[in-house]
């Protein structure tokens, strides 16, 4: 086998695509994905929570609980809080890993400081790592402002392979930032592989909590437990006189978490060093002080997944 040229993709037997690359001998690179792709008719079929004769939800080897992170819109802090939540958890001791899955905006790279292209060793293509988590992103494989404008099918198999043909070794918690919004991605995800939990983050405001309340509704039409509501970007605290400024207004997280009958798993401040901290590839849960509010929030997500693993656990039943 010889060095791939490109990242390639092409139709398996059921209409998906996979990446495919090619290796000189144990170990190869992916490289950028940027070859261009021959037109070809795509048919998408309706896809529904429960479609029929769907493939079982077989676990990831290695991982002990898979944690998606969306929110029903973008703009909200989404991958500010999974990339913290991830360094957070393993500053905590977890094993843990981050998957992107934001596939149109892959912004882990960058918020984690790390930008190289992963290498693969067989059939199997090696995790990057940074401050101790274990990462994939689109992003290493498409770096630059290039947009990929894929549909339905492709998105479904780039998911795959990036939970199962990513060498993930031994996890605690494999936290999966969702792109914003209830579509071909978190229906692939969540179809597929046995998530434990969902936390939806949202900002006070009255736009972001109506499409959060949708995010919420779909994790439970599809039966995801949901670990809880975040409010991000919750106050501002004035740098001159301590005074705290409710900029997206207050309190709409809790009061929707109430509302809709789930946890609330905390509020996260509107801070200018969280977005130098992702401008700079140091995220701020790093930093005592900042980053504490971050490290609560690993903390609860714990406690949360404990809880869900509880409730989720086999029953007996007894009867005459």
């Amino acid at each position: 086998m010889q060095h791939s040229r490109f990242l390639t993709v092409f139709p398996t037997w059921h209409s998906h695509f996979r990446l495919c690359f090619k290796s000189a001998g144990r170990q190869s690179r992916l490289l950028p994905l940027s070859a261009a792709f021959a037109p070809a008719p795509v048919t998408i079929d309706l896809m529904t929570p429960n479609q029929p004769g769907q493939a079982p939800k077989l676990p990831i080897p290695g991982v002990k609980y898979l944690v998606a992170v969306g929110s029903g819109k973008g703009g909200v802090g989404k991958t500010t809080v999974s990339v913290n939540l991830a360094v957070g958890l393993a500053s905590l001791g977890y094993k843990t890993g981050l998957l992107d899955a934001d596939v149109y905006g892959p912004n882990v790279p960058l918020m984690m400081g790390i930008n190289k292209t992963p290498m693969a060793f067989g059939d199997r293509i090696q995790p990057l790592e940074q401050f101790g988590v274990k990462l994939m992103s689109m992003g290493f494989l498409s770096p630059g402002d290039k947009p990929l404008v894929w549909r339905g099918p492709m998105l479904h198999s780039v998911i795959q392979q990036f939970l199962r043909g990513v060498d993930w070794g031994e996890l605690d918690y494999l936290v999966i930032d969702l792109p914003p919004g209830t579509g071909d991605v978190q229906l692939s995800l969540i179809q597929t592989a046995p998530v434990t939990g969902a936390i939806v983050v949202t900002t006070p405001s009255d736009v972001s909590l109506e499409d959060a309340r949708k995010a919420i509704q779909m994790f439970h039409q599809v039966k995801v437990p949901i670990l809880g509501i975040v409010e991000n970007m919750s106050f501002l605290t004035c740098p001159h006189c301590g005074e705290r400024i409710d900029v997206f207004s207050h309190g709409g997280g809790l009061r929707t978490a109430k509302q809709m009958d789930v946890h609330f798993l905390g509020e996260l401040p509107l801070d200018p060093q969280i977005r130098i901290g992702g401008d700079c590839g140091q995220p701020i849960v790093r930093h005592k002080t900042e980053g504490e509010p971050f490290l609560e929030l690993a903390r609860n997500t714990v406690a949360r997944v404990a809880d869900v693993g509880q409730n989720q656990g086999p029953k007996i039943e007894i009867s005459d």
